[in-house]
């Protein structure tokens, strides 16, 4: 199986492309500079072939056609694309920027760009590859965060809002690619123990990553355009 995942440097993405290594699979692990991901690295020294290593910033058109391409020079179809890549700006400093009073026009253009718009452009442009794979899936990493049900806090503003746009650019997606044969689905991770998610967090990202295989593997047509937890159980929307 061929499987493209953002965001594969470090936390749960990293997880993720460890884990599919694993089982055999082939990856490719697309990071903003993966000459500097160590742990990469590694893992392509162990792995060989079965791991390609691609640079990725998903905020920029050219960055997404070169991982395109990319991909083309290795393989002719893709299996399971997951939108991993996310930012959380200024999350572990401890201050205030996406609490009302301390919002600024930059961060939340930067968070917008990288969690939504970023994993939408990146699906458009690999649905070829996704399409002439196997019942090809589209795994989005969102967060109950982007749960309107769920919202009861202002902040983190910018952070929820985009995972909140993420959820209905892959509700929107699924309506269409459903009729190609492709599954898309909105998967909330948990509140993971990552850089992004901090130490007090009570979920283990190995734990996460193993879940988010599992159900990949496992979806159905019916679950296309669905929001899930790590475990299969319906977010609210």
């Amino acid at each position: 199986m061929h499987v493209f995942i953002t965001g594969a440097n470090r936390g749960l993405g990293l997880e993720l492309t460890r884990q599919y290594l694993e089982r055999g699979d082939h990856v490719f692990a697309a990071s903003r500079q993966p000459d500097q991901a160590a742990e990469l690295q590694q893992l392509q020294r162990q792995y060989g072939e079965h791991l390609v290593l691609l640079p990725l910033d998903v905020t920029s058109a050219a960055s997404i056609d070169a991982a395109v391409q990319g991909v083309r020079q290795a393989a002719d179809s893709l299996d399971v694309l997951i939108n991993n890549a996310g930012v959380y700006p200024h999350a572990g400093s401890g201050d205030d920027h996406q609490r009302l009073g301390q919002l600024t026009h930059d961060d939340a253009i930067e968070t917008m760009q990288v969690n939504a718009i970023g994993p939408l452009l990146v699906s458009q442009a690999l649905l070829p590859l996704l399409r002439a794979g196997r019942k090809g899936r589209i795994i989005s990493i969102s967060s109950g965060q982007g749960s309107l049900t769920w919202k009861a806090t202002g902040d983190p503003y910018h952070y929820s809002a985009s995972k909140a746009a993420l959820n209905m650019y892959m509700r929107s997606l699924a309506a269409e690619v459903g009729h190609m044969g492709l599954i898309s689905v909105i998967v909330d991770p948990g509140w993971m123990r990552t850089e992004m998610g901090g130490d007090h967090a009570n979920q283990d990202p190995a734990d996460s990553a193993r879940g988010i295989v599992r159900l990949a593997d496992q979806l159905h047509a019916e679950e296309n355009g669905s929001f899930v937890t790590w475990q299969g159980q319906p977010v609210p929307w």
